[in-house]
């Protein structure tokens, strides 16, 4: 037995059965940091733990690495990443832009992945076929748009307020360069890469469950997500991810300098 979409939507339906009764629902947050402010909710804890119980009853044998509930067999052939609410902050500000990332792992490489957002009730699922969009707007194929030049792309980043040092210099000389740039959309801005709606996310600082259900999804739509220095993306880092080649050639040319 291999896990395949059904699967995966069983694991979005469990999540979705604890985030979104807590969206905008006024809940408590608690800060993870005693200096600055890191956000968890009781949803982050409830939703990994419902994907957490449906993947050992399955897959008893595949590691799990997820972002509240600590990591169990990562050296193990097969390892889920979860990251049960990507954009806590937009989560516990009403914004729809924040997602459960699923996402599974062979020998270190990340092979399907979904990104779900519960109260758009979209999902954007990939595997060994490709990517594949669900919601409002029907079930279709996602493909990236095949934009020919950063002067015509439309960029994303979490926050500019991120980068710092040389990684900011970076940032604003691509930014400077593109059409369009809009911030705060955390994982969602991925989906809409996928979706062919927009043509670059340049961001730093990530951890593997804030990438390990976007990478299929990006690849399986023709995109292209690396690390800055062009390695691949699952530990996390400094992250670009590009609906065309050209696009991503041209903005990874600033980065590396």
């Amino acid at each position: 037995m291999f896990p395949d979409r059904s699967f995966f939507n069983r694991l979005a339906e469990a999540a979705r059965a604890e985030t979104l009764p807590r969206f905008r629902s006024g809940l408590d947050v608690t800060n993870k940091l005693s200096s600055g402010f890191d956000p968890v909710t009781e949803g982050d804890r409830a939703a990994e733990l419902a994907i957490r119980a449906l993947i050992e009853e399955s897959f008893p044998g595949h590691g799990i690495l997820g972002e509240e509930h600590g990591n169990v067999g990562l050296d193990r052939e097969y390892v889920w990443v979860i990251d049960p609410i990507d954009g806590t902050r937009a989560f516990i500000s009403g914004v729809p832009v924040w997602g459960t990332l699923i996402g599974l792992q062979r020998d270190g490489r990340a092979i399907m992945g979904m990104i779900e957002q519960p109260f758009t009730g979209e999902r954007y699922f990939a595997d060994q076929n490709g990517s594949i969009y669900t919601g409002p707007e029907g079930e279709r194929r996602l493909a990236t748009r095949q934009c020919d030049a950063l002067s015509n792309a439309i960029l994303f980043t979490t926050s500019p307020h991120l980068f710092v040092g040389e990684e900011m210099e970076k940032y604003r000389e691509i930014e400077s360069q593109v059409r369009l740039f809009r911030y705060g959309c955390d994982c969602y801005a991925y989906a809409l890469l996928a979706a062919g709606h927009i043509d670059l996310v340049i961001e730093n600082s990530l951890k593997p469950y804030d990438v390990g259900g976007i990478i299929p999804v990006i690849e399986g739509a023709g995109g292209i997500i690396t690390t800055w220095d062009g390695g691949r993306p699952e530990n996390g880092g400094s992250i670009i991810a590009a609906g065309s080649r050209a696009v991503y050639e041209q903005a990874i040319a600033v980065l590396q300098r």
